[in-house]
């Protein structure tokens, strides 16, 4: 695991080392080395560890390492091996938010409509029967209703057939589970114009938001009943016409693409409550009210449509999928036209855990996976072994003229639309074991530390941006000025931004919490989520500079399990958090709605009055239909972020894929996420 420590490997070290596998013989080679060393000194006779930034000059001599034998093909064609850090929070698709989840769901279960195979802006039916428009009399002129023929014959994996009813159930569960950690703020907005990202909205001012405990205590029976029947009226079924109408508070343009996402993804109605699930009487819902991933019915378990089944999932080792050898899709009904049908080429997924990138990248040299996550900071070492090198965006493919007989596949051109940024918390939760004492005593930090200005800009001047893009994204990002990505409708090129000033840091910390800090100091933990070294990285920067400024500013880097550190950040336990957002549709409120008023402005406790003032302009931003006019709302949001600093934006950047030669299908649409395992097929070893 990369490390930015002496007794660690290095980036440009890792560099030379690759070149020179590559080479006949052992090459010296002087290289100009930046890194992140931590020493530890005694200081008043305690040992104190002590972090900083260091450039040296060194030479390095490569010595090759022996020929690995890797097959031509699969040895099983039939059986896709993955490996990977990190693994799903739930399987419940109206609570998962993250990718790992995500990308289970979507190979198991279907939406209703599809992104049309690498269009990012057409559709085309999957559990419907056609995709609703004007002119087809599925979407009303003034576009708030939707109406959907659902497809008949459908049957779920555990023997269920497809009915409307279960279409408006899945809907309705979603939004009356309302979960504040799940993505049910995508539906709540269009569907019922609620903006607070809870269905308790309407009750009591939202006084109940996320708290089913208070719900269940202060809520009237009337209220209750009425929140319920207003979410029944506005998603329809009806058995016998085969359809389901969506009645939307208001116009909504990326309606179809919020809906083909992995939380429209269709539930059978009555295996769901056989599960325990909500039983679909208005009487009762608040009992299923917001229950968190950890108490879903549904979180270890998934039952859908699609082309894979689960097999089964051992938490922290693997997941692995099955073929459903019933699945719908015939040749008159392909995933896209020319697309896959019938049951899947690929008859086994097997997801591996392996947080190692030494164990990853074996597990590739030795024809032993298809695919790896390859961190960027990681690709130096696979670049040189790569033989052919392919553009996402139009799949034509080319030998690598610097090693044509490489074992692998590159995929480029594929366009960024993730970030990783840092994120402090305003107001800790109270029991954090993750500040220390709890106190401003020089070994911790109080809940409310980072809700001083002074501290966020100390953070965001402090980070060694430059130090970052070269030697973790290899010169390949892109600065971003607020939460709205580069090239997308609302960024200004032109916004101002903090850089990397560590003078500038230093004063900002000095006048921090009344300029105590430089002789008290503070101890404080930034965590990530483990096997992210580009993640770790970021927190081993922040450590580096810090501690050079002065030893008594301790930051300590922690790693944690993907859903253990996703637990302790959704419960505002992180006084800092390195994590990063994959955009769910191509379009600024999808930045700007969970940066600052949803998603991580909750978990960051943003205070309420600050909060408000970003509000205002996301929801100006969202219902304005003018471009120019969003353009300039947006303008003026990210002039607020820049006087607020609620979070420290870093850099954009693509992102390439790597695989076995012998795999066959990739594609790639702007915006997506995971694999697409139906689409994908194996050539065999000879």
């Amino acid at each position: 695991m990369l490390r930015f420590k002496k007794s660690g490997p290095i980036l440009a070290l890792l560099l030379v080392v690759a070149l020179a596998l590559v080479a006949c013989q052992p090459q010296a080679q002087v290289v100009e080395v930046t890194r992140v060393v931590t020493e530890t000194i005694v200081e008043e006779g305690q040992p104190i560890e002590v972090t900083r930034v260091v450039t040296e000059v060194q030479e390095v001599v490569a010595t090759p390492e022996p020929d690995v034998q890797v097959p031509a093909g699969a040895a099983d064609p039939t059986t896709w091996r993955e490996v990977s850090f990190g693994e799903p929070d739930t399987l419940d698709p109206a609570l998962d938010y993250e990718t790992s989840g995500g990308n289970v769901i979507q190979n198991v279960m279907e939406p209703l409509v599809i992104y049309d195979h690498v269009s990012p802006t057409d559709f085309v039916p999957a559990l419907a029967v056609e995709v609703p428009t004007v002119d087809n009399g599925g979407i009303s002129e003034d576009g708030q209703t939707y109406t959907f023929n659902i497809r008949e014959g459908v049957t779920f994996h555990a023997g269920g057939t497809l009915e409307p009813h279960d279409v408006a159930y899945t809907f309705q569960r979603g939004l009356l589970q309302s979960d504040p950690n799940g993505p049910q703020w995508l539906l709540l907005e269009p569907i019922l114009g609620y903006t607070s990202g809870d269905v308790t909205e309407g009750i009591q001012e939202g006084a109940f938001a996320g708290d089913r405990d208070g719900l269940l205590a202060g809520a009237t029976a009337e209220e209750l009943a009425a929140t319920c029947e207003l979410v029944k009226s506005a998603i329809v079924a009806d058995d016998e016409a085969g359809t389901v109408t969506f009645n939307l508070a208001l116009p909504w343009g990326p309606f179809l693409a919020t809906i083909s996402a992995t939380w429209g993804s269709i539930l059978d109605q009555e295996w769901t409550v056989e599960q325990g699930g909500w039983d679909g009487d208005c009487a009762t819902w608040q009992n299923w009210y917001a229950p968190g991933a950890e108490n879903s019915e549904l979180s270890p378990i998934i039952n859908g449509t699609g082309p894979y089944m689960l097999d089964h999932w051992t938490p922290g080792e693997e997941l692995v999928l099955t073929a459903y050898e019933g699945y719908w899709r015939t040749e008159e009904t392909p995933k896209w036209e020319g697309g896959p049908y019938g049951p899947a080429a690929l008859k086994t997924v097997i997801y591996s855990v392996v947080d190692e990138w030494g164990t990853r990248f074996s597990m590739m040299q030795a024809g032993d996976a298809e695919y790896s996550t390859v961190n960027p900071e990681q690709e130096v070492q696979i670049d040189p072994l790569v033989g052919e090198i392919c553009d996402a965006q139009t799949g034509e493919c080319q030998p690598n003229p610097e090693n044509p007989e490489g074992i692998f596949r590159k995929y480029v051109n594929r366009p960024g639309v993730n970030r990783t940024d840092i994120f402090p918390t305003f107001f800790v939760a109270d029991g954090s074991s993750y500040v220390g004492s709890g106190q401003l005593d020089g070994n911790g930090i109080p809940l409310d530390f980072f809700n001083d200005i002074n501290m966020r800009k100390a953070l965001a001047t402090c980070f060694n941006y430059d130090l970052y893009n070269q030697e973790v994204l290899l010169g390949q990002g892109v600065r971003n000025n607020g939460p709205i990505i580069s090239g997308m409708l609302g960024y200004n090129p032109d916004g101002q931004t903090y850089d990397y000033d560590p003078e500038a840091c230093d004063a900002y910390i000095a006048e921090a919490w009344g300029g105590q800090l430089p002789e008290t100091g503070f101890r404080f933990q930034i965590a990530f989520n483990t096997g992210n070294t580009t993640r770790q990285t970021i927190g081993e920067i922040l450590q580096g500079e810090f501690g050079a400024l002065n030893p008594l500013y301790q930051i300590e880097t922690l790693g944690l399990p993907w859903p253990t550190f996703l637990a302790a950040q959704r419960a505002s336990q992180l006084p800092v958090a390195v994590n990063g957002w994959q955009e769910d549709i191509h379009d600024p409120h999808n930045w700007v709605q969970p940066y600052l008023i949803g998603t991580y402005g909750a978990r960051q406790n943003i205070p309420a009055e600050l909060m408000d003032q970003y509000r205002e302009l996301v929801n100006a931003g969202v219902l304005a239909s003018d471009p120019a006019e969003r353009e300039q709302i947006y303008f003026d949001l990210q002039a607020l972020f820049y006087d607020t600093v609620p979070q420290v934006i870093l850099l954009q950047r693509d992102a390439p894929w790597y695989t076995q030669r012998w795999v066959n299908g990739y594609y790639y649409r702007v915006g997506m996420f995971g694999r697409d395992y139906y689409a994908y097929s194996l050539t065999a070893a000879e």
